[in-house]
């Protein structure tokens, strides 16, 4: 039973498959005038030559100088349709790897985020329009070459086939001795890329930390096994590119050397000695090409594979109906999220209700699951067990085109994108210049923006672009609250803002509150409490408690005074020396005796 991938890239080539017949028909058509040099010499040789006979010899030409033009033709058109075909299929799969390399980086949190299936799928466009790619087309035309051997003497038939038998053979050998160490040669290359490219993104730490010295050895470790793997491979395919071409002409050589002997024999004429050396040199020339392009065919069948392993991801979406514009209602009952290629959750059994138009604080440890829980608010990671719901709805199955609009996210790690200012904070949908403007002004952005070198059209990539991270951080919250979205995520706002900041950070709140936005903030600082509604206190991936603020704050803060109480009267213990009452280490399972009862009661 095909696959979905096979299902995806059958009907992509089937849309293409018209074309691929017109090469294959213009390729028959060329391989046939191939077969005009042998015939041209054939009748030179016998016809004008033997008869001694100039216009003969022009009327050949004249022929011939047609029939190569036909060739030329032929040649230039099929080159020209498989540049249309890689075209299309560019246009046809660009898209849709596009859309699943984003949605395979959001799945891996960015850790494992890679632009690999373009780079494959831009080589195999580029393999389409070689010159590898024509061998496949020209080697069924063989036993054409073959049967016209036959018709001028079976003994130049049986050299022909034996040749094409050996050629086969040869060819077999070099895929089974270079394609593995070619394959785990690119593998590594690839692997060797990545880490680069993740290193260069902490080039400032690296530098500073003088570990640069110990990167580029991990680095040329790696590059070594790459090479030894490729100077292993590339010397088999070398070798036995040199062995079939030498082979090519140690066969064309014993062909004139047969065809002398048969004309000798008086069994052909001498012009069907220079026209049988011609065609087997023509009959083996496609398969000496596909041996010398054999790393471009590994490299192909590699890039193939692996775009038919990303699109086997590709689940068929049902038709969607359009959805009012949300509220902003949040609701969690017992919801269990596992990181994508995780079998541990980091959330476990979180429950909770946020009213729309409230604010929300998510607080907790290093490591509590707040960034995970986050990433499932905003249905970027589907739940495993339980429900998480916008307005009813489970987040991971809304339209994100649809639902985007009405989301505002500011990640912790901050990056902005290529393009303008006012491009970036409009979200680079057409861009609403009143909308943007305002957004600066509650982000506290505005006076700074117009002090750029093209105010509100400065390209951040350009020299004069460049944002301290505050201020990265800052325009992103600007464009988290673009238009004003009716549920507004922000993880650790305030990680890089100066006071400044802090108080415009505040001022966002208080104004999306004005405007009944859902506001949720991952924070550890206790500033912005004030502003929350409502706190949800995370611990190893649970809800340890939910509620009002002023009423979680009392129950934690009647905890602490419990703990200190009990602290206090320990240490007394310890120094009177009765070891009979209860010692400090035992305090905390009451503590999460009573946490665990609150969260199994939400």
């Amino acid at each position: 039973m095909s696959t979905t991938a096979d299902k995806n890239l059958v009907a992509i080539f089937q849309a293409c498959q018209k074309s691929f017949v017109a090469v294959g028909i213009f390729s028959g058509v060329a391989n046939l005038l191939m077969l005009v040099p042998a015939f041209f010499m054939l009748n030179v040789y016998d016809k004008a030559v033997g008869n001694n006979s100039l216009a003969t010899l022009w009327v050949l030409s004249a022929i011939t100088a047609f029939l190569f033009l036909m060739l030329f033709f032929m040649e230039a058109v099929r080159s020209r349709v498989l540049v249309l075909v890689s075209s299309r299929l560019d246009k046809m799969l660009a898209p849709l790897l596009y859309d699943l390399t984003f949605k395979n980086a959001v799945l891996v949190g960015g850790r494992r985020a890679s632009n690999q299936p373009l780079v494959d799928l831009n080589g195999l466009r580029q393999f389409v329009t070689g010159n590898g790619i024509f061998a496949f087309f020209d080697a069924p035309w063989l036993p054409i070459y073959i049967w016209v051997l036959f018709v001028f003497h079976p003994l130049l038939g049986w050299m022909g086939v034996l040749a094409s038998v050996v050629f086969f053979a040869i060819a077999v050998m070099n895929q089974k001795r270079s394609a593995p160490p070619l394959e785990s040669a690119g593998e590594v290359a690839r692997q060797c890329n990545y880490d680069v490219q993740r290193n260069l993104r902490n080039a400032e730490a690296v530098s500073a930390m003088g570990m640069l010295p110990a990167l580029r050895l991990r680095w040329r470790n790696r590059q070594d096994e790459m090479l030894s793997m490729q100077e292993k491979a590339s010397g088999t395919a070398g070798t036995f590119s040199a062995g079939i071409k030498t082979l090519r002409i140690a066969i064309q050589s014993s062909a004139i050397a047969a065809g002398a002997f048969l004309v000798l024999k008086q069994e052909i004429s001498p012009g069907m000695l220079i026209a049988g050396s011609i065609l087997i040199g023509r009959a083996l020339a496609p398969v000496e090409s596909a041996v010398g392009a054999w790393k471009g065919f590994v490299d192909a069948k590699g890039q193939y594979d692996r775009i038919k392993k990303v699109l086997s991801n590709v689940v068929a979406a049902p038709n969607k109906t359009s959805l009012p514009p949300i509220s902003g209602n949040i609701l969690a009952k017992s919801a269990t999220i596992v990181p994508p290629g995780s079998r541990k959750p980091t959330i476990s059994g979180a429950s909770f209700d946020i009213p729309s138009g409230a604010v929300c604080m998510i607080s907790g440890p290093s490591g509590a699951g707040k960034s995970t829980l986050v990433r499932g608010l905003l249905g970027l990671w589907p739940t495993q067990m339980g429900e998480l719901r916008i307005d009813g709805i489970e987040t991971s199955k809304f339209n994100r085109e649809e639902v985007g609009p009405q989301l505002g996210y500011l990640p912790q790690a901050i990056e902005l994108l290529e393009g303008t200012v006012s491009e970036n904070i409009a979200r680079f949908s057409e861009v609403d210049s009143a909308a943007v403007i305002e957004a600066a002004k509650d982000a506290g952005l505005h006076e700074f923006i117009l002090s750029l070198v093209n105010g509100y059209d400065t390209d951040l990539g350009n020299p004069g672009g460049e944002l301290s991270p505050g201020q990265q951080q800052r325009l992103a919250l600007a464009r988290a609250i673009y238009k004003y979205p009716k549920v507004v995520v922000l993880d650790e706002p305030n990680s890089n803002l100066d006071d400044v900041g802090e108080a415009a950070l505040r001022s966002v709140v208080q104004r999306l509150k004005e405007v009944k936005s859902t506001v949720i903030i991952v924070s550890h600082r206790t500033n912005i409490l004030p502003l929350a509604d409502f706190l949800i206190m995370l611990s190893a991936g649970r809800v340890v408690d939910f509620g009002e603020t002023k009423e979680v704050v009392a129950r934690m803060q009647a905890q602490q005074n419990t703990k200190q109480h009990a602290l206090t009267n320990a240490n007394k213990t310890e120094k009177s020396g009765n070891s009979g009452v209860v010692g400090p280490r035992d305090l905390t399972v009451p503590v999460n005796h009573r946490s665990k009862e609150r969260d199994n009661g939400n």
